[in-house]
């Protein structure tokens, strides 16, 4: 399967048999959600996530899901609060007696909001219609019955809000998460670009460059989707959180046009939330799960990932083997269904020559791509353009080929610095590995430096026969 599963960890996977098994399916990215814990809390996992990658000699990603800043209603007078349609009730910080009151403490939220403004609690469950603002607390109607208990989140729909992406907690567990060995963060309620900007920082801290993976979730990031893509490493269609701040007929669409963006500027994008979520309790998806998980793929997903399923379920090794065996699916009649690579929409160098190379590769039919890479640029370019031919990608750095576990079709390979030009490391690879056999055509692109450079951007294609 060339589309990547990631797989969060869990109780239901914790252990080694289980990990080995999501693996065996084809996981190849781990997420450690920090919502639910600290660094100290995972340091069993990833000792064994480790030991397997050395037993395995497979490279495996560890990505740190941060918190960000959940917003919560505080501590009701009664808990359930029973709502009804229409009804009236106070939320901020005024009559904390009368039993209509929902207490909230972060009052310079409430100033962006207006009369005929949406609010919504109990995680999205309830919502309720702004009808006054003063300066301390909302008037709210019901538009819903049910139920509001103590903590709830609550959402404000479509408000860029005064509220730092970055928790003083998530900074800790960056710091943290490094002394950990993690690979890649993935930052949650981003609002624009000073927040990737902001965690790249903090690593930097730490002498670090990680990837950094913008979680799309409030209406402000899509609204500076193309500023936030011009310094992610990726993005995370979150369609939780998302599906909270936009309205859910939207939702479906809302993803596709995310998707085409990352293609068009060739950075990874994941699919997730609720993908597989009847596996919870069952050994099998439903239907519309499965048309779920293959529409993302044929939209041009690179990876799909797992919440619930594989860190509680019942199944977790079974939701990964459904999942893998719908991407196989999906990408079969995705080529049936393509008449030919779409053109770049960026007009850049390495753009054009990556498109180039899948165009040859398809033209000669190549028994393989292969890019020498020191960033991860140059595979994440040519994967981008979804080659049917499989991609290796070859880099110096085991930092990079974690990295490359997030691209669409590409198999990371450790090269040696024992020969120090570029292009000659990828045809020694050729020369001596057993996944070609002599008269195999091979397409290679690769930074091929002056004399005295030691690195430069992707510049050459070279047709390669074993």
């Amino acid at each position: 399967m060339r589309t990547r599963i990631i797989a969060t960890l869990g109780p239901a996977s914790e252990k080694v048999e289980v990990i080995k098994g999501l693996i065996e399916n084809g996981v190849s990215i781990f997420r450690l959600n920090f919502s639910h814990g600290r660094a100290k809390d995972f340091e069993n996992i990833v000792q064994k996530i480790r030991t397997i990658e050395e037993e395995l000699k497979k490279p495996l990603t560890l990505l740190q899901d941060l918190c960000g800043p959940k917003i919560r209603i505080g501590h009701l007078k009664k808990s359930p609060l029973t709502v009804h349609k229409e009804e009236l009730f106070y939320l901020g910080k005024g009559p904390q007696e009368a039993e209509n009151f929902i207490p909230f403490a972060n009052l310079e939220l409430l100033d962006t909001l207006s009369p005929k403004d949406l609010v919504r609690i109990s995680d999205g469950g309830l919502a309720f219609e702004v009808l006054k603002n003063s300066s301390e607390e909302l008037l709210l109607k019901a538009r819903d019955n049910g139920l509001i208990t103590s903590g709830k989140g609550i959402t404000f729909p479509g408000k860029r809000l005064k509220l730092a992406a970055l928790t003083e907690k998530d900074k800790q567990d960056i710091l943290e998460g490094i002394d950990l060995g993690i690979d890649a963060l993935a930052l949650s309620f981003v609002q624009g670009p000073e927040d990737i900007a902001q965690a790249k920082a903090i690593c930097a801290k730490k002498n670090k460059k990680l990837p950094v993976i913008a979680k799309l979730e409030r209406q402000a990031a899509l609204d500076r989707l193309e500023d936030i893509l011009a310094i992610a490493d990726g993005i995370m269609v979150a369609r939780g959180d998302l599906g909270l701040e936009c309205p859910l007929p939207s939702l479906p669409f809302l993803q596709k046009e995310i998707i085409r963006k990352c293609k068009q500027t060739g950075k990874p994008v994941i699919v997730a939330t609720q993908m597989l979520l009847s596996m919870v309790n069952s050994p099998m998806p439903t239907r519309a799960e499965t048309t779920d998980i293959a529409n993302a793929i044929l939209d041009g997903a690179d990876c799909v990932m797992l919440s619930e399923e594989t860190a509680i379920g019942n199944y977790p090794v079974e939701a990964v083997k459904y999942m893998r065996e719908i991407g196989e699916e999906a990408e079969k009649n995705f080529f049936k269904l393509r008449k030919s690579i779409a053109e770049p929409q960026e007009k850049d160098s390495e753009m054009s020559i990556a498109h180039a190379a899948c165009v040859l590769a398809q033209k000669l039919k190549a028994k393989a791509l292969l890019a020498h890479t020191n960033s991860g640029t140059t595979a994440r370019l040519l994967s981008s353009f979804r080659p049917e031919e499989p991609i290796y990608g070859l880099s110096p750095s085991a930092s990079v080929l974690k990295y490359m576990n997030f691209f669409w079709g590409v198999i990371p390979i450790l090269t040696g610095q024992n020969i120090i030009d570029h292009l000659r490391r990828v045809e020694y690879f050729v020369e001596n590995s057993n996944k070609f056999v002599s008269k195999d055509l091979v397409v290679i692109t690769a930074g091929h430096p002056k004399e005295g450079q030691d690195s430069c951007p992707t510049n050459l294609i070279k047709v390669y026969i074993k």
